[in-house]
């Protein structure tokens, strides 16, 4: 008798989703919604696998000394409601699906940019009370308007489409989105976000929330905004800061805030609730039944497709590897992955394409697997959930070319991979190998010959091969109490007095004050802070 895959459906799902789990033989599930603590504990403990939404939480409690469950899907793109480095630990994919609200959450964004621009809100709720306002509620139109969209991922795509048919400009900011593409989507792209903000009628943000994202709009930048702007956030709360978006629609600067996403949900108090302004709403952003529709019925067949065949997509946890090649190509991997996150920070924005050239033994492995790993790196700041499985179509969705070659030829190391990234007009360069088969090391940056360990803080500057370099820089360091772990340099030719590189390990980041005396210095050329994971720690897709 075939075994029976039990599923728990945890959150409200569309009836289409239900339905194809009742028709596919092999499969049971039951509805069970609204848990949490010891009676979540006790039901995931019963079933094989489990779909849910964004209301049920899945914490590492939940999860705790489970032998049964094998996958969960997120019926949604945002899986912060999942405890994925439990979830890993324990050997259970987590898969979501990341395609079924595109259209939906960017309509919404645009709607919210209506709502705003014609007091849609406030102009009703004066009928309500029985007024009859019409030049209180004055608006202003779309078109001829600049829009200002930072990150152009599928949903970032989808909005500069429906504006562009609106006959709004576009400006956008993603460092992975190829200018042939920004072309076709007819967005102009700039080198940071910082750039637009002088320039825009209206930002609308469509990003992950990263270190670098979190308070994107803040009080530093109320001074550079364009007097009346209107800002749009249906992505992830966070990504303004909302005491100063209060503050800045107090002063007038800005003239509209939307938001349908919050740094806490849910969320019942704001400073912004009330405000003129201010238009708001419970995180709609895929609340329609055709997306619901959609999420579902993916995430079900999500589930469907594991229990009956094995197959793996959209895995944001771990990668389908099967475990001799796992453990084969495990320190390759996170040398790729970290040549990957390096090559993001250091080339920054406009990246066009990459090449991959594997040197030695390493080039008789599973290469295409470590190209996906590099894609990951690279693209980890700038993507939600991008891991070895979605990373190069995540590249292709933004028209970068990656390339991959090999040669058994061995060169200075047994084993190699360089890495070349083409971006802004230059080409960066960056090389590694494995010291000991679990230690990355960086050996080669440009055309420079240096060692160093590929982790943690690195500050890499490009100078004068002249006297005193170095000391000078450890004399800025430790004046701001900076401890320097490890140093290597590296120089173009034997001769003194040319180009060079070096590379510091650091104890800590640098304040702002230290690297602006570093680039002061008349032999400095660039210096450029690198942030790596700490030494032997793994990204979640490779059990970490």
């Amino acid at each position: 008798m075939a075994a029976v895959h039990k599923i728990v459906v945890l959150d409200p799902l569309a009836q289409e989703g239900l339905d194809l789990l009742a028709a596919t033989p092999g499969i049971e599930y039951e509805v069970r919604t609204g848990l949490k603590g010891p009676d979540l504990h006790a039901t995931l403990a019963e079933f094989d696998g489990a779909i849910l939404r964004s209301g049920v939480k899945i914490t590492a409690d939940a999860l705790e000394g489970n032998r049964r469950l094998k996958a969960i899907v997120r019926a949604g793109v945002g899986t912060d409601n999942i405890d994925r480095t439990a979830a890993t630990r324990l050997g259970i994919v987590v898969m979501n699906t990341p395609t079924g609200n595109t259209l939906s959450t960017a309509e919404h964004a645009i709607a919210m940019m209506m709502a705003l621009s014609r007091n849609i809100a406030p102009a009703y709720q004066s009928l309500i009370e029985g007024r009859w306002d019409r030049s209180k509620y004055m608006g202003t139109q779309l078109a001829d308007k600049t829009l200002g969209i930072v990150g152009l991922g599928r949903i970032g795509q989808a909005v500069a489409r429906i504006a562009k048919a609106l006959q709004l400009r576009l400006i956008g900011y993603d460092p992975f989105l190829a200018q042939d593409r920004a072309e076709e989507l007819g967005v102009e792209l700039v080198a940071n976000v910082r750039d637009m903000l002088p320039r825009v009628d209206y930002l609308s943000v469509h990003t992950p929330l990263t270190n670098e994202t979190r308070d994107l709009i803040g009080e530093p930048e109320l001074d550079i905004l364009k007097p009346g702007v209107r800002l749009v956030n249906c992505a992830r709360g966070g990504i303004y800061n909302e005491a100063a978006l209060a503050k800045g629609l107090a002063s007038g600067r800005i003239a509209g805030v939307a938001l349908d996403v919050y740094a806490e949900e849910p969320c019942k108090t704001s400073p912004l609730f009330g405000m003129p302004g201010v238009v708001c709403t419970p995180h709609l952003g895929a609340s329609t039944e055709e997306a619901q529709t959609q999420v579902a019925v993916e995430g079900a067949q999500l589930l469907i497709d594991f229990f009956t065949t094995g197959a793996i997509r959209h895995a944001i946890n771990m990668a389908a590897i099967d475990p001799k090649t796992l453990a084969g190509l495990k320190g390759y991997l996170n040398l790729a992955h970290r040549l990957g996150l390096l090559m993001a920070q250091w080339a920054k924005s406009g990246v066009q394409n990459c090449s991959l050239r594997y040197r030695g033994e390493v080039a008789a492995k599973e290469t295409q697997l470590l190209t996906s790993a590099f894609a990951a790196g690279l693209l980890e700041a700038a993507c939600e959930d991008v891991n070895i499985v979605n990373a190069e179509v995540l590249l292709r969705e933004r028209g970068i070319e990656l390339k991959s070659e090999r040669t058994t030829d061995v060169g200075a190391f047994s084993s190699s991979m360089s890495a070349q990234v083409s971006a802004d007009g230059r080409t960066y360069a960056a090389a590694g190998t494995l010291f000991g088969n679990v230690m990355p090391r960086l050996v080669k940056l440009g055309g420079h010959r240096l060692e160093t360990y590929l982790d943690g803080t690195l500050l890499l500057f490009e100078h004068r091969d002249v006297p005193g370099i170095i000391g000078a820089i450890g004399t800025i360091c430790g004046r701001h109490n900076v401890n320097i772990a490890q140093m290597s340099v590296g120089r173009a030719t034997d001769k003194p007095g040319g180009e060079a590189v070096g590379a510091l390990n650091l104890d800590s980041q640098p304040p702002d004050e230290a690297l602006e005396e570093i680039r002061a210095h008349r032999a400095i050329k660039t210096v450029t802070i690198i942030k790596l994971p700490p030494a032997g720690k793994l990204p979640d897709w490779l059990g970490g």
